[in-house]
Parts: structure tokens; C-alpha cells; sequence
């Protein structure tokens, strides 16, 4: 069904970027207009409490022998608080964002810490390993809250061309966590005591409420609607069903195919530690040594992803996510040499730290605003999935044929993947302005 050149919203044109002003049309250059900027101030908050939400998520995994001793439970019970507080994400942000759609999404952000402040408070104060438990649940659910909210937040915020690097800066906080929140609340456990750690974190998740409430910037008031979605309508589709199809159709193959990739990651991350056992004896530091450049390398792939995700848009995701499968590819021949060991772990660490914030800004991208909030529920439970599948199917082979069985299955499912993002981002252009549009 042809489209006028107006309205064409089929996948390619639509992905493309907008076309610049016809400055010779008027007989004299434009009026230069100052850039909108980003709105710094909310992008650090935003990233703060994803920093402290992501240090409470993987706190037990730094307190195992302490928490386990404490509760009269055994390390694996510990560590089970981790796997539950995934399956938690994966079930409970579907059905708390429906709960709380069309609210001011500060607000549900505001609660999601709140809520994750009194889970820390429970968990600090359990006496037994049952109270534990219903603390970490309460909490995995304000973490798929605020996933679900915080990123779209950021996306309401900022000028579409600059998606990548606010992404890229929230997500830094989270990064951050994992690098520097967990290695601090060990070391206040140690000091202290573990209660000590989770009730330190609760009120940091207040003070980031706090902030959250005073210094994020509201969303902007939607536009009026033309359908369903707000989006301009294609003639012959006055109701906007078939370009929502087609948006709903592209995002969750994006979504998939960012699974798979995750799914393979993880299936050999688990395992890490096992895998480069004997090369880190001759790195200073061992195992924590190649885990802390393995951190700071992904850290550095976020800063790279957010200019990357905002300058090469369509080819940025499956470029980091081949750059993945090759690193997984390369640790097998990283098993006996330090050298070899801290290449392929920097290489790694690099690729699979820009893969969340590139991900993600594809598939709000994508979503445009009118399915941002299918979006935002999306990322958190492909992410979670992405952990959990992967580490069973990684536990699977591991017990059948032992830890070196798994690298080259995992790589090239990341291959595969790759390829798929490759050809699909292809057809679908650059992912500027979303298929289902403002």
C-alpha cells in the first residue's frame, strides 16, 4: 500500500534521521538556535540510584560467609538470594507497570527507592533466613520498578540525538555498583558487621529518593495523541494499528536477539573464575586482580557506548556484540597465558559493558515514545532472563562436560545474534526517531 512522502512510516524510512531544514528555500542561512542540553544534574541522580539499586542487588555475594553464619544457613541459601531476586524482576515488573501507568514516573521512582530502603531495613534486621527472604523480595520488585521507569524517564528528558550518552550515563551508575558499591559494602561488613552493610545501603536508597524528588526534571507533557500511540498515522492506516504492529514487531526481535546475546555472556561469565584460574596466579591481585580489570574495563565500554550509540546508531549494538562473541572465542586460548588472559578480559569486559547502554537505547529507539513504556518493562526482564538462563545453561554444560565446554558454545550463539542484529539493524535504518513516532 503505498504512502505519501509525509506520512511513510515503513520500517527503513522510518529509522532514518530527519531530514536537515532547506536553508536556500528562504535565500539566507538560519538563525542559529542553541542545542537543548542535556539535563546533567538529573542524569547524575538517576545514575546514583541505579548505583546504589544495583549495589543492593549482588550486596549478598560480598557477605556470603557472614550473612550464611549469621542466619544459621548454608553459602548456597546466601547465594540463592541473588537467583530469587532475578526470577523476582523477571515476574513482577510486568504487572507493576501496568499498576502504575500514567503516573509521574519520578514518583515511581521515589517509590521503587523507598520500597527498596524498607526492604533493606527488613533484610538488616531479619533474625531468620525466611525474613531474609521476603526482604530481597520486596526489594527485586522496587528494582524492576525503577528499571522500568528509569530509563524511559531518561528518554522523555533528554533531545533524541543524545539517547545514547544519557543512557550511557545511568547506566555508568549501575556499572559503578558492580565496580565500586559491592567492594565497598564488603569492606563496611568486614568492618562492622553485614547488617551494617544492607542498613547503610537503605538509607542511601532515601537520600537518592530525596534527590530523585527534588532535582530530576519532570517529563515533558505528552503530545496529543493521532491513534494510539501519538505517532503521525500513514494513510490507509487512520488508527495507527499497523505501524504499531510493525514498531511492536521490530522491538521485540531487537529485545530477543539482545537475550540471546546476554544468554551467552553469562553462560561462561559464571564461571569465570574457574576458567582463568591458572593465568591468575601470575596477574598481581589473582582472580580479584582480573574481576577488577575486567570492571574497569567495563566501565570504559560504557563511556564508549554513549557516544558510539548516538554517533553509529545501527551498527554500534552488533558490532559490541560480535566484539563479545570474538572475546569468548579468544578465552580459549587464554587458559595458560597471564598476557593472553588480561587481553581477552579487557576485550571482553569492554564489549559486554557497552552492550546494556547500547541495547537499551536501541530499544527505546526503536519504541519511540509511543511504546516506551512496553520498552521500559521489557529491559529489565530480558536483562534478568539473560542472567538467569544463561547461568543455568552454563551450569548444565559444566556439570556434563566441565567448564572449558562452554566458551566456544557460548561465542557462537553470540555470533549468531550478532549477525541477526547486523542484518535486521540494516533494514531497518538508523535508529534515530523510533517506528513508532512521537
Amino acid at each position: 500500500m503505498e504512502m505519501s512522502a509525509e506520512t511513510n512510516t515503513a520500517p527503513e524510512a522510518a529509522l532514518e534521521p530527519a531530514p536537515e531544514p532547506d536553508r536556500a528555500r528562504a535565500g539566507a542561512p538560519l538563525p542559529s538556535v542553541p542545542a537543548p542540553r542535556l539535563p546533567w544534574p538529573s542524569l547524575v541522580v538517576l545514575a546514583f540510584a541505579t548505583l546504589v539499586m544495583v549495589t543492593g542487588e549482588m550486596l549478598p555475594t560480598a557477605v556470603l560467609p557472614q550473612m550464611g553464619a549469621s542466619l544459621g544457613v548454608g553459602e548456597d541459601r546466601i547465594g540463592l538470594l541473588v537467583a530469587l531476586w532475578a526470577g523476582t524482576v523477571v515476574v513482577a515488573s510486568p504487572l507493576l507497570v501496568g499498576l502504575v501507568r500514567g503516573r509521574d514516573r519520578r514518583a515511581v521512582i521515589v517509590v521503587a527507592l523507598v520500597v527498596f530502603a524498607a526492604s533493606g531495613v527488613i533484610v538488616a534486621a531479619a533474625d531468620t533466613y525466611a525474613v531474609a527472604v521476603a526482604g530481597r523480595l520486596l526489594g527485586a520488585a522496587a528494582c524492576g520498578l525503577l528499571w522500568s521507569t528509569v530509563n524511559v524517564h531518561t528518554a522523555d528528558v533528554v533531545p533524541e540525538r543524545e539517547l545514547g550518552r544519557a543512557i550511557s550515563v545511568v547506566i555508568g551508575g549501575a556499572t559503578l555498583g558492580i565496580v565500586v558499591g559491592v567492594p565497598l559494602t564488603s569492606a563496611v561488613a568486614r568492618a562492622w558487621d553485614w547488617r551494617a552493610a544492607f542498613g547503610g545501603l537503605a538509607v542511601l536508597a532515601l537520600v537518592a529518593a530525596v534527590l530523585v524528588r527534588v532535582v530530576v526534571v519532570r517529563a515533558p507533557d505528552a503530545p496529543a495523541v493521532a491513534g494510539a500511540a501519538g505517532e503521525a498515522v500513514p494513510e490507509g492506516d487512520p488508527s495507527g494499528v499497523g505501524q504499531r504492529r510493525g514498531a511492536l514487531r521490530a522491538l521485540v526481535t531487537v529485545t530477543v536477539l539482545v537475550a540471546v546475546v546476554l544468554v551467552g555472556h553469562f553462560a561462561t561469565y559464571t564461571f569465570v573464575t574457574r576458567l582463568l584460574a591458572e593465568p591468575a596466579g601470575a596477574v598481581p591481585g589473582g582472580i580479584s586482580g582480573l574481576l577488577l580489570v575486567f570492571g574497569v574495563a567495563s566501565a570504559a565500554g560504557v563511556v564508549v557506548a554513549g557516544r558510539a550509540g548516538d554517533r553509529w546508531p545501527a551498527a554500534a549494538l552488533p558490532v559490541a556484540s560480535a566484539m563479545a562473541g570474538l572475546a569468548l572465542l579468544a578465552l580459549l586460548g587464554a587458559g595458560h597465558s597471564a598476557a593472553a588472559a588480561l587481553l581477552v578480559v579487557i576485550a571482553w569486559g569492554m564489549a559486554t559493558g557497552a552492550l546494556p547502554p547500547l541495547a537499551q537505547t536501541t530499544i527505546l529507539r526503536l519504541a519511540g515514545s509511543g511504546l516506551r513504556g512496553i520498552a521500559g518493562m521489557l529491559i529489565p526482564v530480558v536483562f534478568n532472563l539473560g542472567i538467569a538462563v544463561g547461568a543455568a545453561a552454563g551450569s548444565a554444560v559444566v556439570d556434563r562436560s566441565g567448564p572449558w565446554a562452554v566458551p566456544l558454545p557460548s561465542a557462537l550463539l553470540v555470533a549468531v545474534a550478532a549477525v541477526a542484529l547486523s542484518v535486521l539493524m540494516r533494514r531497518l535504518g538508523a535508529p534515530r526517531h523510533g517506528l513508532a513516532r512521537r
